[in-house]
């Protein structure tokens, strides 16, 4: 007499498996995005810090205390200074303000550069940091509507 197999019980636990196997996959791919979508904000947010400080540079006349400001202003978005970065591991000391020796009203350039800053993973299987590029802003000298 011919048995007929019961498969079913044969494949036991095969689609628990299956799941296991596609739920790490796209788990990953959902995470991966996510971390993509942070390192792109970064790089936003990171490209705007640049532009208000120099921005801000060319609208006022360079003293003593000054860079402190810019410096300040690209860090934590304003110019009394903070506790909190604008993004986790900024610091003045990632930033450089640099005029022309001709800086005036309509004349010369400040430049806000933003160098070394390394962005960080939070997911375990990527690298713990990547460094960002360079960021750069030169503007020319303005009056912002002062009479020179």
């Amino acid at each position: 007499m011919l048995r007929i197999k019961n498969f079913k019980q044969d494949e036991k636990g095969s689609t628990l498996v299956e799941y296991a196997i596609g739920a790490t996959v796209f788990i990953m791919a959902v995470f991966a995005v996510l971390e993509f979508g942070r390192a792109l904000w970064a790089h936003n947010a990171l490209t705007d810090a640049a532009r208000r400080g120099a921005r801000y540079a060319v609208l006022h006349q360079p003293n003593s205390g000054e860079d402190a400001n810019i410096k300040n202003l690209v860090v934590y978005g304003n110019v009394d200074g903070g506790t909190q970065p604008l993004l986790p591991g900024l610091s003045t000391a990632n930033v450089t303000v640099s005029r022309t020796s001709d800086f005036s009203v309509n004349s010369g350039t400040a430049t806000v550069s933003i160098t070394g800053y390394e962005f960080q993973f939070v997911l375990p299987m990527l690298p713990k940091k990547i460094a960002m590029p360079s960021y750069s802003t030169t503007l020319t000298g303005e009056s912002a509507g002062l009479i020179p």
